[in-house]
């Protein structure tokens, strides 16, 4: 088949090297000169174009994937920043994501460490949420479709690729059936129903099952077998495969792929409380004083100063946050001390006290020490802060947030007026008393 030459250009992108290559397409390292980054370039061969029988499928994949073009902006989504889609030329160029798939952790002699599984998969369904509130499913979800940000796969983060067989909102637009891999369909899927996102929700379950076990729930020699498994048969227990997977996990697997529409999650926000509720209630366990991302992006994503913030902007204050676990009588903050940082309580109860005298008590949820952060002039903390019980505590230091993005700089200091505003009203309702 006739390629472009691996050191060239496509429009106005240089070409480096060839990254992959499928049954469809090569996928080239690029370089974008105007924005000076490397890009991923997906460029269908010419042939596959042409194909009398399956040569309009291919193209409408390729269409499909350039519609997204700029709305996939999440943190666990492969960002599509440009399209060409013509009779004999289709490419996509994509965010390069560096690591490898999720597809070689996928055996039983090279898996994921248990917790390390449930974090990517509940980063996986917080991502699947976002798209699917902008109207898509993706419906080929898949380990080979899950990338990896860095070149450690028990720390790098995740990002979820090739939505050219997704389903998109729009009346105008014709949906092709016969896409996706048939391991991972659901029964729906397999069936040919209409979908929406809960076919995505049944696909993960199936992704986090073999990346608990290194084996699909269903296996067989043809697709028909596996077809016919899918909608008749009942999965092993993941934790019947690996004996050290908490009963938590084979529970969280089993409604995930529940055949039964109204007995599967229904929404991507229960698939993702219950993974994060398993670090909460202890049953997997996170580093020694330490805090899964899942129960970090939970805790936020319950708070109430956080209520406005956008998926985006709470994976970003994960970013640059610093989580901590403090014992009774420790003190937080110390009174007179110079301030350059300003703290949520995730967690427990804390007591403000000036020479000895409690000023307030503070609960779940309560934001201090901001004052001394936002405030033009130099302040220093006028009280001591100090735990009452065992506190789990959020930190932001002030330049942090100085050099956070502007959407998630403005929902910060939105939330801080309504703080202020909150105390100033019982400030007056307490004056009113006396």
């Amino acid at each position: 088949m006739k390629q472009p030459a691996q050191q060239g250009k496509i429009g106005k992108y240089e070409l480096v090297r060839e990254i992959g290559r499928g049954a469809t397409a090569t996928v080239y390292l690029g370089n974008d000169p105007f924005t000076q980054r490397d890009v991923a370039i997906k460029i269908a061969f010419p042939e596959i174009l042409k194909n009398p029988e399956r040569g309009k499928l291919y193209t409408h994949l390729f269409l499909t994937e350039a519609s997204l073009v700029g709305k996939l902006s999440h943190p666990h989504i492969v960002q599509i920043f440009d399209a060409v889609v013509a009779d004999d030329l289709c490419y996509i160029v994509m965010e390069y994501v560096p690591g490898g798939t999720l597809e070689d952790f996928t055996t039983p002699d090279k898996l994921l460490p248990i917790e390390r599984v449930v974090e990517i998969i509940f980063k996986c369904s917080r991502a699947l949420d976002f798209a699917y509130r902008i109207g898509i499913t993706h419906r080929d979800i898949k380990p080979a479709n899950i990338l990896f940000a860095g070149t450690n796969p028990n720390s790098a983060d995740i990002k979820i690729s090739d939505f050219g067989a997704a389903l998109i909102e729009n009346p105008e637009r014709t949906q092709v059936s016969g896409i996706g891999s048939p391991a991972y369909m659901s029964p729906q899927q397999v069936r040919e129903l209409p979908l929406d996102h809960q076919t995505d929700i049944y696909s993960l379950g199936v992704v986090m099952f073999q990346l608990l076990t290194g084996q699909l729930p269903f296996q067989a020699s043809t697709n028909y077998n596996i077809i016919y498994q899918i909608i008749n048969t009942e999965p092993s227990k993941p934790s019947f495969l690996r004996k050290n997977i908490p009963e938590v996990l084979d529970t969280i697997v089993a409604r995930a792929m529940c055949k039964d529409l109204r007995q599967r999650y229904q929404t991507w926000e229960e698939f993702a409380h219950d993974l994060a509720q398993a670090f909460r209630n202890k049953q997997l366990k996170a580093p020694a004083r330490d805090f899964a991302d899942s129960e970090k992006f939970d805790t936020l994503r319950e708070l109430p100063f956080f209520a406005d913030f956008s998926d985006a902007d709470i994976w970003e204050v994960l970013g640059f946050s610093h989580w901590s676990s403090v014992s009774p009588e420790e003190t937080i903050m110390h009174d007179g001390d110079p301030g350059d940082f300003f703290c949520f309580l995730a967690e427990g109860e804390l007591k403000v006290t000036k020479n000895g005298r409690i000023l307030n008590l503070l609960t779940t949820g309560d934001c201090f020490g901001e004052m001394a952060v936002i405030s033009k002039k130099t302040q220093t903390r006028g009280a001591d802060v100090v735990a009452l019980t065992e506190s789990k505590i959020l930190t932001v230091k002030g330049e942090a947030l100085k050099q956070a993005s502007e959407p998630c700089r403005m929902h910060f200091y939105q939330s801080f007026l309504e703080v202020l505003t909150s105390r100033l009203e019982l400030s007056n309702a307490r004056l009113a008393a006396f």
